[in-house]
């Protein structure tokens, strides 16, 4: 019998009626694929000094992009559209002027000397130096400007701040580069060389021409040393919406060149209500058989489990309603998936604790011991997703940021629930006079067969563990040979394709119009309806017979067809977004491999990247001998399979560590043969849960998540495997060659007791 916790029975119910709360009053934001959104077409403008070419549409883009990302749309959709027009697909946007004032600002952040205050409309000197101007001033003035010393491209930091201690308002603080902050100090040197009150002890700073400030520079500050630290201040009588909006625009960098307006409108969503049906209820009925599975398997243990992932869904799903997160299709698939891989925590959970039945059995001392031994293996699991999602959400932007932020919500939750939730009602459940004497009836007995088998056989997997590396690299070159042979087949996401919009007299069903191209053989296509009817249909680049071909399949549903426009779209993934990605993620690894190498060994760090790496090589290269698409979709599952890659070695890594220390003496072969073996009901049954939502994914979701489900199908298979069959033959054959010195001894623990019985050295090679 256990005794209720009272602050985990409080949190547990405080958070569960939060999160109905939230559930019930606030409506999660819906992506482009789910309910469409406002789209924006903007044209790049020549200027005297720029002529507009595609390096410079590029950089248009990429700083639009920023802007939207600060601006707050999650899962934008942005792409260029002929030689310098830029589509912006926003979901969620209420108020697309507001939106489009922010993001369409040229943004040119500058700070002047000032030179002379004149009276608004005086003639200016005619010695004005070389690069001088005149501006309206703040103060009903003209100001007599030098040439920019300071720009927006040397701030590296800008944030609203309210200034409590000074002017009592909204302000700007900036702080600027190595280089910025060279020249913002001469500049504030050579003003301070001034008088107070002449106007040349002052700075101006312009945006867009329009001077927000021209404040004196302070007595304090001795002339010809200037301002140093790399800091300032914005001042403009701003209110808190203005500075926020201001800072945005300095964070994200100024335009190149202006952009004009040339369509508003609505958009559609780019799925249809029955490709949307399918999926939730593919995605229903795998959850419901993984909590059928738990339950079955583990009784009154698995309907804790069940109603612990229920809880975990719930307040999961109510934090991303309050960070405004945007659900996408894709997310949905990936939030379902989460609940099956939540699964894991209450699995260590319960075998560890029937193997403290085994030896002791008293059930409420089980339980505590369960969760006892299986915390080191569920926090280190977790710390490394934590590690690559944090750096995901620091460092990368657009979608891959997002997954970062849903993966980070994933993790803490999952623990919350496995660890607090599932806990309180165990707790609960052990004071249930019937069960009390009924250890079956709780789940303390289930797969002893198994376990009795395990533990009996005698079977030693790595009694030749370079055998296992061989099959390993010989699976891993097949597959790397599928990109060289087949190629990839990159989506619209990475390469862009062609964009062709028809106006239609008769409404079209864009599911079937889906299903028509594919049988065409037009895949990765996209099909939105815009606000005035119109059909708009995104491809792969296509040539004039695929063109012809898109315009028939959509006349024989639309009456009379025209076609409004027919030009190339560039990649909504682009080339800062790939790249800023692959950094987080290197990063992310690496930082990984540390933690691992910290808590554990080294060998275990390496052992773990190179086994991840063998994961991933060898769902890219499945794909691309299936010719597969490589899409956003795809890039999410990959993310997916890392972090499930890590996990897996991790369980098994924490249980060898736990091994090693009892049993002092005894090879590092025998013992990580037994920790894999010990751990196999743990792998099948979290393998399992996971494995009938992706299923169910893949046979019931319909074309959109087919490929993302088979990704992670390939995946959770090969991670498995590779977690037992690759990095433990590669740590076994790291601690041969580097030893790890003797740890000290232990008392033997009931684990200890129950390890596999080597009477019998029966190799599976042999």
């Amino acid at each position: 019998m256990l005794k209720v916790s009272r602050w985990r029975l409080f949190w547990t119910v405080i958070s569960i009626g939060a999160a109905l709360y939230v559930v019930a009053t606030m409506p999660i934001q819906l992506g482009l694929d789910l309910r469409g959104g406002t789209q924006i077409v903007l044209e790049a403008q020549d200027t005297p000094e720029v002529t507009v070419d595609e390096d410079v549409t590029n950089r248009t883009l990429e700083v639009l992009r920023r802007r939207v990302d600060e601006f707050g749309v999650s899962e934008p959709t942005l792409q260029i559209s002929g030689d310098r027009r830029i589509i912006i697909e926003l979901p969620g946007v209420d108020n697309p002027d507001n939106a489009l004032a922010t993001i369409g600002r040229t943004a040119q952040l500058t700070f002047h000397p000032v030179l002379d205050a004149i009276v608004p409309g005086q003639t200016p000197p005619d010695d004005l130096p070389e690069g001088a101007i005149v501006l309206p001033g703040d103060i009903g003035e003209d100001l007599v400007l030098g040439p920019a010393a300071v720009i927006g491209d040397q701030v590296e930091i800008a944030a609203a701040t309210f200034d409590s201690q000074g002017s009592a308002q909204w302000v700007v603080s900036i702080q600027f580069y190595p280089e910025g902050d060279q020249a913002w100090a001469q500049l504030t040197a050579e003003s301070a060389c001034f008088d107070p009150g002449d106007p040349m002890r002052r700075i101006a700073i312009v945006l867009d021409s329009q001077v927000l400030s021209s404040p004196g520079v302070s007595t304090s500050v001795p002339c010809g040393v200037g301002i140093t630290g790399g800091a300032t201040q914005v001042t403009g009588n701003f209110d808190e919406e203005e500075a926020s909006e201001l800072a945005l625009l300095i964070r994200a960098g100024a335009l190149p060149v202006p952009v004009v307006v040339i369509e508003r409108g609505t958009i559609g969503p780019s799925l249809g209500q029955a490709a949307i049906d399918a999926s939730l209820e593919a995605g229903l009925i795998g959850a419901s058989l993984t909590i059928l599975y738990m339950l079955i398997y583990y009784r009154m243990m698995g309907m804790a489990a069940g109603i612990s992932l229920l809880t975990y869904g719930l307040i999961s799903y109510a934090v991303l309603i309050l960070i405004g997160a945007t659900l996408t299709l894709p997310g949905i698939a990936g939030f379902v998936l989460a609940i099956g891989m939540a699964v894991d925590a209450n699995v260590l959970v319960y075998e560890r604790a029937k193997e403290e039945y085994r030896v002791t059995p008293e059930l409420g001392g089980s339980i505590v011991a369960g969760f006892q031994r299986a915390w080191s293996a569920i926090a280190d699991a977790n710390v490394t997703t934590l590690l690559a999602a944090m750096l995901l959400f620091f460092f990368a932007t657009g979608a891959v940021r997002g997954f970062g932020v849903t993966v980070m919500i994933g993790v803490v939750v999952s623990m919350f629930s496995a660890l607090i939730v599932t806990r309180v009602i165990l707790e609960a459940l052990t004071n249930v006079s019937a069960l009390q004497n009924r250890p079956a009836l709780m789940g303390m007995s289930t797969g002893e067969r198994l376990h009795n088998w395990l533990t009996n056989s005698g079977i030693n997997l790595f009694a030749k563990p370079r055998r296992w590396l061989l099959i390993s690299a010989v699976a891993a070159v097949i597959a790397v040979a599928g990109p060289i042979v087949n190629g990839v087949n990159f989506g619209l996401e990475f390469l862009g394709g062609s964009l062709l919009e028809f106006s239609v007299t008769e409404n079209v069903d864009l599911e079937q119009l889906r299903s028509n191209l594919t049988d065409e053989g037009l895949t990765g296509v996209l099909i939105q309806e815009t606000g005035e009817g119109n059909i708009v249909v995104r491809t792969p680049e296509l040539n004039a017979t695929g063109a012809d071909t898109v315009e028939e399949a959509v006349a024989a549903q639309g009456g009379e067809v025209a076609l409004v426009r027919d030009q190339f779209v560039g990649p909504t993934l682009g080339e800062e977004i790939r790249n800023r990605a692959l950094i987080a993620l290197g990063v992310a690894l690496l930082l990984q491999m540390i933690y691992l190498g910290f808590r554990f060994r080294w060998t275990v760090g390496v052992s773990g990247m190179l086994s991840m790496f063998h994961d991933v090589a060898i769902v890219v290269g499945v794909f691309a001998w299936l010719g597969r698409t490589f899409d956003g979709v795809f890039l999410a599952a990959i993310l997916t399979v890392i972090g499930y890659s890590i996990n897996d070695s991790v369980v098994i890594f924490d249980r060898i560590r736990e091994e090693v220390r009892e049993r002092p003496g005894e090879s590092y072969a025998t013992i990580a043969n037994d920790a894999c073996l010990l751990t196999v009901p743990r792998t099948i049954n979290t393998g399992l849960g996971a494995m009938m939502i992706l299923v169910a994914l893949y046979a019931l979701g319909g074309d959109t998540l087919a490929d993302f489900a088979l990704a992670l199908l390939i995946g959770l298979l090969v991670g498995t495997y590779s977690s037992v069959f690759t990095a433990t033959p590669i740590s076994i054959v790291l601690n041969e060659r580097y030893p790890a010195p003797e740890p000290e001894p232990q008392k033997a623990s009931k684990q200890s007791r129950s390890k596999p019985k080597q009477t019998r050295q029966k190799s599976i090679f042999d």
